[in-house]
């Protein structure tokens, strides 16, 4: 089954769009993405770039117009800081993309959303897509990505199909975000986290979530499967939160001890911190917060049994493979 012929790849410099614009590319698709600045890597691949904001909707619209399909996977991520940014970005971007493939008759868009717009204190077991959002978010990020995915499920019609997807932790060879924040947490050769880290979640190499991404595309492209639906995501492999940091660290060199703090004195400097981000007009998206902690110390892994059926989706690499070729780049390097 072939796809659309022209996609348009938002945030396709970013770690999952860059990959998601490389395998189209190298099925022949004509791949374009919008970003604020130009990428050598995607000039390498051949992808037709266009620059632009999400928040300005002419230079959405324009990057748009050339296409038949969209992926939309641009998004401000992040597990604090102050809602504004948030909502212009996943929001208001979001309402952009949707007025532009309204405006171009664009009958294809897969949105890119996450697994922690159902997150709640306490975690959750094998969640479906029956989960509902939390009567409250505890961080702008789930809050506005929640929102943006409400938006992209109601414009799904006859017009335009449209589909979101949820992969939880996104990993793999130059990743950006989880490792980097891993090797900062890691003092010497030693990790101060709150709790033992024995609960389980799932996580999504950056392989298996370009993959999915393709097959909701094709799949929706010829609406052979049904559209306004989310899917999680993930390798299908839940593991503890210690066994999947203490390999991801040793894949890139570091062998760190695990130390537990106690979790009820994270929780109330977290507390103080998401307090005082207002009064102190802090801006930074990547710092301890009540959300982190919450995640770091509940369970979240899901049940991707919908994905299966209707995207046939299976994760093309399995998890020991994963932190496999991350040994492989580490030696490379």
């Amino acid at each position: 089954m072939t796809g659309p012929d022209h996609v348009l790849v938002t945030g396709g410099s970013g770690f999952l769009g860059r990959e998601i614009c490389r395998l189209l590319i190298a099925r022949g698709t004509e791949t374009h993405s919008l970003a604020r600045r130009p990428s050598t890597a995607l000039a390498r691949l051949g992808v037709r770039q266009h620059q632009g904001d999400l928040a300005d909707p002419v230079a959405v619209a324009r990057a748009v117009a050339a296409c038949d399909a969209v992926v939309h996977t641009a998004a401000l991520t992040g597990v604090a800081g102050p809602p504004g940014p948030y909502w212009t970005t996943n929001v208001d971007g979001t309402r952009n993309v949707l007025a532009a493939c309204r405006t171009h008759h664009i009958p294809t868009l897969v949105h890119t959303s996450t697994a922690s717009v159902v997150f709640r204190p306490g975690g959750l077991h094998h969640a479906d897509e029956s989960t509902p959002y939390p009567g409250r978010h505890l961080a702008a990020y789930p809050r506005t990505k929640a929102r943006s995915e409400q938006l992209v499920l109601a414009a799904d019609g006859p017009r335009t199909a449209t589909c979101v997807l949820r992969p939880h932790i996104i990993w793999g060879p130059e990743d950006p975000h989880f490792l980097p924040a891993l090797l900062r947490a890691a003092i010497g050769r030693h990790l101060f986290m709150p709790g033992d880290g024995t609960h389980l979640l799932d996580t999504t190499h950056v392989r298996t979530a370009a993959h999915a991404h393709l097959l909701a595309l094709d799949r929706l492209h010829h609406r052979r499967m049904p559209g306004g639906r989310a899917y999680f995501i993930s390798q299908d492999e839940p593991r503890p939160l210690r066994t999947f940091v203490t390999l991801l660290l040793a894949a890139a060199g570091v062998a760190a001890t695990w130390h537990t703090l106690p979790t009820g004195a994270v929780r109330a400097a977290a507390t103080a911190c998401d307090v005082l981000t207002p009064v102190l007009r802090r801006t930074g998206t990547h710092r301890l917060s009540r959300f982190l902690v919450a995640e770091l110390t509940s369970p979240h892994w899901f049940d991707i049994a919908a994905a299966k059926r209707d995207l046939g989706f299976v994760p093309p690499i399995g998890f020991a493979e994963g932190i496999g070729e991350l040994y492989d780049a580490r030696r490379r390097s």
